[in-house]
């Protein structure tokens, strides 16, 4: 089995920043010989292993909408396949460092959308020296309580960092 090497994970993430369908996830690990259905992708985010999609609407009257993951799900589901091919269970697997670390993902992301939704408000305020100071050390706390409970983590998860292959 040839999974992605982090080059290609990286390309991957670069040019699809957006966002990546289940299909096209599932159809770039069967193009290297991973067995990964629509189904086991489905039981993947359903066991909390990957992030759920956001709905996205397609252009045209009446085409409805699309689900679109991060495009860290190709790196998620590449750690998932090393550490399985290694004898780890799913349960080994969710209790890992690398199932806390991508929920550490999903909180700075979120994090960081948070700050620059705040950033553009700030800018059209009277007082916006002021907020964005304020905004700038909320952050930086913020960031700093991220790192403890990085820590914290990796100290008490079940499959530490070093054997889940991240860190």
């Amino acid at each position: 089995m040839n999974l992605l090497d982090p080059a290609t994970i990286e390309r991957i993430e670069q040019e699809r920043a957006g966002g990546i369908t289940s299909g096209e996830v599932v159809r770039l690990f069967e193009g290297r010989g991973a067995r990964l259905s629509a189904s086991t992708f489905r039981k993947y985010v359903q066991q909390g292993l990957l992030p759920r999609s956001r709905r996205v609407g397609r252009k045209g009257k009446h085409t409805g909408s699309t689900g679109l993951y991060p495009v860290s799900v190709v790196r998620r589901i590449a750690v998932i396949k090393r550490m399985m091919a290694e004898g780890y269970t799913v349960e080994d697997i969710r209790g890992s460092f690398v199932i806390l670390r991508n929920r550490l993902e999903d909180v700075e992301k979120g994090l960081a959308d948070l700050v620059e939704e705040l950033a553009r408000k700030a800018r059209k305020h009277p007082r916006r020296r002021r907020f964005e100071e304020e905004l700038e050390r909320a952050e930086r706390e913020a960031r700093a309580a991220l790192r403890r409970l990085e820590r914290v983590g990796g100290a008490v998860a079940t499959v530490p960092a070093s054997l889940a292959g991240v860190g």
